[in-house]
């Protein structure tokens, strides 16, 4: 199915993208394991990051939260989540025989330039990116799709990377994203979806890290183009992010219902008719006018002569007060249904 990051219109199916980020650990293996169950629960790419200690960070880089025992620093951590260029390069491989996009953020020059040689199908620019203009216009020229986090910034510097993206003409993605780990549902921000897309005029997507997914089936309701969430095989799993996180089963219900709400979505229903499938069940469910007792010829009907019962294949309750007064031609017996014949023609 061609989704928006597959190609980017108006109109597309939502691209729906399970964010790896860490919860591999340094470990290539899990790395390999959670391309296969993104792709087991039906996702449309997988997404990594990719980190140089070196080229991104210092030393003294704080903690934003200390979890790691066998870590003395962050930059220690992000030394450990550190892949060769050949191992990128299988990861890669691995993504596209398992029908996923591949998807790594660029959080250095030396990251973006690696994944520039290996291939990504488009740039997810991460919160904390979006004051680089240099990672911004490099993205951009490649003329791939853009996918811009926005949990760290203001409307101001949002617009700024929005005005450096559309100097290639790229086409852009602006993701709602709350950097909050996990994020309660009053900081979700829904709202800002259509905010993003009148003031930008562009694609919107909700990058989410609630551990829930519902945030993600609410943003479909509206239309959103892309949603990222965070994904881990299981609660029980090491690291910062397995709290934010959907478990790939919980993954494989929201795509579930992302499709379900696409096709509702697809398909408005015409309320000013009742729709062809309904038309036999109106004979089994609806009522329609029958004698409450035996009645013989002649009688007037009142109102105690009548009552509603199934099946809905005689004169409707409807036209029940225009029957009061009318003389039976014919008796009727109880539970028979009435009709037009058995009427006396109106003087």
């Amino acid at each position: 199915m061609a989704t928006w990051l597959h190609d980017p219109a108006p109109g597309r199916p939502c691209t729906i993208i399970g964010e790896v980020a860490q919860a591999h650990d340094g470990s290539l293996g899990m790395a390999h394991a959670f391309i296969d169950a993104i792709a087991d629960a039906g996702g449309d790419a997988v997404k990594f990051q990719t980190h140089f200690a070196d080229a991104e960070s210092t030393p003294g880089e704080p903690w934003r939260k200390r979890f790691s025992p066998q870590d003395e620093t962050r930059y220690d951590y992000w030394r450990r989540m550190e892949f060769t260029e050949a191992q990128w390069v299988g990861l890669k491989r691995h993504a596209d025989e398992r029908g996923l996009l591949f998807l790594s953020s660029p959080f250095s020059q030396r990251a973006f330039e690696l994944l520039a040689r290996i291939g990504v199908a488009g740039w997810k620019i991460a919160s904390g990116e979006v004051s680089n203009p240099q990672i911004l216009r490099q993205a951009a020229r490649t003329g791939q799709p853009v996918m811009l986090s926005t949990g760290m910034s203001d409307l101001a510097e949002i617009d700024r990377a929005v005005a450096v993206v559309r100097e290639s003409g790229a086409p852009l993605a602006v993701m709602q994203c709350s950097s909050i780990y996990p994020c309660p549902p009053e900081a979700v921000g829904l709202n800002a979806l259509q905010l993003f897309r009148e003031r930008y005029e562009t694609a919107v997507g909700l990058s989410d890290h609630s551990a829930k997914i519902y945030a993600g089936l609410a943003a479909a309701t509206l239309g959103v183009d892309v949603i990222e969430v965070h994904v881990t095989l299981s609660r029980e799993m090491f690291g910062p992010d397995v709290v934010a996180s959907l478990t790939t089963g919980e993954f494989g219900q929201l795509v579930e219902g992302v499709r379900f709400i696409e096709g509702i979505r697809a398909n408005p229903v015409d309320r000013t008719a009742v729709t062809a499938s309904a038309a036999p069940l109106r004979d089994i469910f609806m009522k329609s006018v029958v004698a409450e007792r035996d009645l013989p010829a002649g009688t007037v009907l009142a109102p105690e002569h009548l009552a509603l019962k199934k099946p809905g294949t005689g004169i409707p309750p409807s036209e029940l007060d225009g029957l009061i007064g009318r003389r039976l031609r014919r008796a009727l017996a109880r539970d028979a249904l009435l009709s037009l014949d058995d009427l006396e023609p109106v003087a």
